[in-house]
């Protein structure tokens, strides 16, 4: 199955959780499963996550998707994610 990684720096991980999590129908749309969700033990506002991907398409589309971008400014991520496609 592939995966999909993401890491980015939050400015607040407490303010940051809700909004991601509020987000949950748009990944489940993209096919996306998460199957981790973890801080940097120096920096607990780095976030990185592994979803499992049906379709990397799809994925891929979510990735690059305006959607995406608006979320994460809005619930605020402050660097340029790091995003991978694993298989």
């Amino acid at each position: 199955m592939p995966h999909m990684l993401v890491r980015h720096k939050v400015q607040d991980f407490a303010k940051w959780k809700p909004g991601y999590d509020a987000h949950l129908p748009a990944r489940q749309a993209a096919g996306l499963t998460e199957r981790m969700l973890s801080r940097n033990a120096d920096n607990p506002n780095e976030v990185i996550l592994v979803f499992e991907a049906k379709d990397l398409g799809k994925a891929r589309a979510f990735a690059a998707s305006p959607d995406l971008k608006q979320k994460m400014q809005e619930v605020g991520v402050i660097d340029k994610p790091d995003i991978w496609f694993l298989t």
